[in-house]
């Protein structure tokens, strides 16, 4: 009889998740999906930006977006990383529609994880429009402003450099 090894256990690594909502109690949506966030298996040292309003990108005929970051380690794959944040957005009520900048219960972004480089039909790490989003930039220069995004730069120097999309600074956080 043959005896089976165990998966070995991935290094944790250190995930930057974006996260936007502008459907519904955008604050009490985030704030739930912080909490989601943090009780993830394999999740720990979990910490969020503030939280930020900007306008919607793409239509405008939409409602204000609520966004933030927040960072955590997880010695979970990135791709089952993305499964449960997808599973998480469904508890929400996001409904997936091929029309891209749509309005949304919840959206949740691998931004970074750690230092990688992934493209794959499914996930793009460091995320696709990263250095062109300050409703991301900003809240990853609030947690680690001399944070190197892999293929783009350092958040500090790409921040002040991208469009604002009226941002603006909540009071309100978790």
């Amino acid at each position: 009889m043959a005896s089976q090894v165990a998966p070995a256990q991935l290094e944790p690594q250190r995930v930057f998740v974006a996260l936007g909502c502008n459907l519904g109690d955008r604050v009490k949506s985030l704030q739930k999906a912080v909490l989601a966030i943090e009780n993830l298996v394999d999740t720990q040292a979990l910490r969020v930006s503030s939280f930020y309003e900007t306008d919607p990108m793409g239509p405008s005929d939409q409602p204000d977006y609520i966004n933030a970051v927040c960072e955590f380690y997880t010695a979970c794959e990135a791709h089952n990383l993305l499964d449960k944040l997808q599973q998480i957005e469904a508890e929400f009520g996001r409904v997936r529609t091929n029309q891209q900048w749509s309005a949304r219960t919840l959206d949740l972004d691998i931004a970074l994880y750690g230092q990688h480089q992934i493209k794959t039909p499914r996930l793009t790490v460091p995320h696709a429009g990263i250095a062109d989003r300050s409703f991301v930039l900003w809240p990853l220069a609030e947690l680690d402003a001399n944070l190197v995004i892999p293929g783009k730069g350092i958040v500090s120097e790409l921040a002040p450099k991208c469009p604002q999309y009226g941002i603006r600074r909540l009071q309100s956080t978790v």
